[in-house]
């Protein structure tokens, strides 16, 4: 449940900014539904999940003569969120064990002149190919299944790569990776996935 009283208690802090056409009362019913979703699909935590949005909005209330409405409400929260959800990772990977002997191990992967797969590593043709909605569906279902046994580290840099849509570069700077690190965690992660799919995949 958001802490309404508490954003209430901020709305009433920033009444005397400069009017940016927002209304913040109406936000948790616009927008909380979405944020909470949104979130959900990064951090698989419930908890978690309506701590930043409750956290995204406390930020929006305290920056909201800064919004000058460039942007949809919906797409400015959303950023705000995407920087909690970041900090969140950041906090997580702190002191925690990061990849060693990186470089090696993108050179098992990958042929060093090249850059193509091993011939031990090539993917497989898996199979699939159908529109039918029923099916694809059932393979989401899996493939959320798969991602939920992911280590956070693997599944944080996925979900920033192919669900934020975010650069290698800005990735390995918002997580303090190194460029060999963010690839081998890419390459594994792909591994694993299409491991559990094929394995849970009739």
């Amino acid at each position: 449940m958001l802490d309404t009283h508490n954003m209430q208690k901020e709305i009433d802090r920033n009444v005397n900014q400069k009017y940016t056409g927002s209304d913040p009362i109406t936000w948790v019913e616009q927008y909380a539904d979405y944020l909470y979703g949104f979130a959900m699909s990064r951090l698989r935590d419930e908890d978690v999940a309506k701590d930043l949005v409750q956290d995204t909005f406390l930020a929006a209330l305290q920056r909201l003569g800064q919004f000058e409405g460039n942007s949809h409400e919906k797409t400015w929260l959303t950023a705000i969120l995407k920087n909690k959800i970041a900090d969140f990772y950041r906090k997580q990977l702190s002191g925690t064990l990061k990849v060693t002997n990186a470089e090696n191990e993108q050179n098992v992967f990958f042929d060093a002149e090249t850059g193509h797969w091993n011939e031990h590593f090539k993917p497989k043709a898996f199979g699939l190919e159908t529109h039918d909605p029923l099916i694809l569906k059932e393979l989401g279902k899996i493939l959320n299944a798969c991602l939920a046994k992911l280590p956070s580290l693997w599944f944080s840099v996925f979900a920033m790569k192919h669900m934020d849509d975010l650069e290698s570069e800005h990735i390995c700077a918002e997580l303090k990776l190194s460029s060999p690190n963010f690839w081998v965690i890419m390459h594994r992660t792909k591994l694993n996935l299409r491991n559990c799919l094929e394995k849970n995949w009739n």
